[in-house]
C-alpha cells in the first residue's frame, strides 16, 4: 500500500500527522537529504517545504515514481 510522507520543518509538517502523513523533520538541508535518503519505498506522495525543495532539487530524478508537491 503506498503512503504519504512529508518532508519540512516541525511548524510546518508536524500537523500532517493527524491526517496519517508520515513525516520527517528537517530544518537543514542536511536534514532534509538524510530525510529524502531514508524515505521507504512505498511513499508514493512527498510533500515538501519550500525550503526542503530547494534542498532536495539535485536529488528528485532519483525518484521519478514520487508525486511530489511544495507547500506553499
Amino acid at each position: 500500500m503506498a503512503t504519504i510522507a512529508a518532508i519540512g520543518d516541525r511548524h510546518r509538517v508536524q500537523p500532517l500527522r493527524i491526517a496519517g502523513v508520515e513525516v520527517h523533520h528537517a530544518t537543514t538541508d542536511d536534514e532534509a537529504l538524510t530525510a529524502w535518503q531514508e524515505l521507504p519505498a512505498d511513499v508514493a506522495v512527498l510533500i515538501v517545504t519550500d525550503e526542503a525543495a530547494r534542498a532536495l532539487a539535485s536529488r528528485m530524478d532519483e525518484r521519478r515514481d514520487l508525486l511530489v508537491t511544495v507547500l506553499p
